[in-house]
């Protein structure tokens, strides 16, 4: 008997959630996307501990310790290597992805993180700093390729009405990373000193379970067929992904694909730069990667304690409410996954981006007035809340997720090269200008980021098209206009025009050659 197969209000085929999509999204977001958010908040809690670990060892080495200066410094240098890392890696995205493919590339960079959880473990036990900066180093180079590949890889297997949905889906396991690392960073858990080593170190059990069970779920079904031309093997990813879908509307979408790229490998960054047909989906890459870490998002999270220090807050309480803040970055992002299916790419980053910069500027006037007005503190708590609320609802996950939407498969692993490089430059660029900008501007300095929040939001409002429920194709021929060009369409080879026959209420390839043949006996 056929399976169940989805129809939505303008008569479209449907594909729905299946326990298989759930689990992939899950499991790769939980081993990958996951040790982004924690290794980003890890060092937050024992950072004093690891200075004195620094300091120690520099005595026992030399006979004397290290300024304060110096001890910053070299502390610096072990949080921001984080982002030289993650730089590194998203310059390998393509690479990877092209020869080992989604999945592959997945599992195949576990094995960075059982590197570094081993240098950052013993690090102590061999009295080495270095092996902690290395690893951190280590840990970025993962991170910088899991952010973009867990997105892809998701966007590729899900259904076009779910693609939202599960592109989602890591940034809500980001801001999960942050807050288990907030809650095991707390006094009365891993936040002792004894306990520090264990805690940088516990980023290989995640990643552990994915190595267990990630390679048992198929490859991208859309990676299989266009770049592979794998047909046997597309039709059993397809049959794992869409127990309850019509596989046969999805495999003559991708053949629709492959009939434009019939004459066009992978390309090059390069040649994606060059590439007229695309000129505005980069643009749109540029402008919303390099938007959300520009927004200052980055600056906030880094001086929370600061702000919440001047509104009042005990001291020893600073460590709760910052744990407070990781509970809303979940439920915001749990909100972003949730809606974005309903309501569409477009109103949460417009709307994200807008609150942000709302917030931003209400921090800057909170700061001037609060030396008068005392209950302006609060103010400013509430514009940090807002802030990473803000963010977490949208721009957190939006961006990733449209880097994948808006180009095709020959030109995805590019895209997502040049934005995962945007984004780890101006992460690690506001980390190292804040301080400065900071410094000269004062209060004024969230200025800034409420004009970049504004900035691309408008963006979005005035170029970007509504992306729910398209198909890639339908996606770029929304662009052809702008590019002023035309999508090519050119005929698959007869080896290439393929159909499908039911069989066994899921469908196999038929050939049209063996349908005359068919038809002839």
């Amino acid at each position: 008997m056929a399976e169940e197969v989805l129809i939505d209000p303008n008569g479209k085929s449907r594909g729905h959630l299946t326990p298989s999509l759930l689990a992939v999204a899950f499991l790769s977001s939980f081993g990958s996307s996951m040790l982004y958010g924690y290794n980003l908040a890890v060092v937050n809690s024992p950072a004093q501990y690891i200075k004195d670990f620094f300091n120690q060892t520099i005595v026992r080495r030399n006979g004397s310790g290290l300024d304060e200066e110096t001890l910053t410094l070299m502390y610096s240098v072990t949080v921001s290597i984080f982002a030289i890392g993650g730089l590194v890696g998203s310059l390998t995205v393509g690479m990877q992805v092209t020869r080992f493919g989604r999945k592959g590339t997945l599992v195949h960079s576990t094995v960075l993180v059982f590197i570094a959880g081993g240098l950052m473990g013993f690090s102590r036990l061999c009295g080495s700093p270095e092996m902690i900066i290395i690893g951190r180093f280590i840990t970025g180079i993962h991170s910088g390729i899991s952010l973009s590949v867990v997105p892809m890889y998701l966007g590729e297997i899900a259904p076009k009405n779910l693609r939202g949905f599960l592109g989602l889906v890591p940034s809500i396991f980001i801001c999960i990373g942050v807050f288990i690392a907030q809650i095991l960073g707390l006094h009365e858990i891993l936040g002792k000193e004894e306990h520090w080593p264990l805690f940088l170190s516990l980023v290989v059990v995640p990643t552990f379970i994915q190595l267990m069970l990630l390679p048992w779920f198929p490859e991208s079904p859309r990676y299989l067929l266009i770049e592979k031309r794998n047909i046997h093997a597309t039709i059993k990813a397809l049959k794992w992904y869409r127990t309850k879908s019509n596989i046969q509307a999805e495999v003559e979408e991708m053949q629709e694909e492959q009939r434009s790229l019939s004459s066009m490998d992978t390309l090059s960054v390069l040649q994606l730069i060059r590439d007229p047909t695309v000129r505005w989906q980069l643009v749109t890459v540029i402008v919303v990667n390099a938007g959300m870490q520009l927004s200052g998002i980055d600056a906030i999270w880094f001086y929370t304690n600061t702000i919440f220090e001047n509104a009042g807050i005990p001291a020893p309480q600073i460590q709760y409410t910052t744990v407070g803040t990781g509970a809303i970055e979940v439920i915001a992002g749990l909100i972003g996954c949730f809606t974005i299916e309903r309501v569409g790419r477009r109103p949460l980053m417009i709307g994200g981006f807008s609150f942000m910069g709302l917030c931003c500027a209400g921090i800057t006037f909170s700061l001037m007035l609060q030396a008068h007005l005392p209950f302006m503190r609060y103010i400013s708590v509430a514009c940090v809340v807002g802030i990473i609320a803000g963010f977490c609802i949208g721009p957190a996950g939006v961006p990733f997720l449209m880097t994948g939407e808006l180009f095709k498969q020959s030109h995805r692993p590019s895209a997502y090269i040049v934005g995962g490089f945007l984004n780890w430059i101006s992460n690690f660029t506001v980390g190292f200008v804040f301080p400065f900008l900071q410094m000269s501007a004062g209060a004024y300095c969230y200025l800034v980021f409420c004009g970049v929040c504004v900035g691309v939001a408008a963006y979005v409002y005035f170029i970007i098209p509504e992306t729910k429920n398209k198909t890639f194709v339908e996606i770029s021929e929304m662009f052809a206009s702008r590019n002023a060009c035309e999508i090519e369409n050119q005929p698959l080879g007869t080896t290439d025009q393929l159909r499908l026959k039911k069989m066994n209420g899921y469908g196999s390839l038929v050939s049209d050659v063996e349908k005359m043949d068919r038809i002839e006996k």
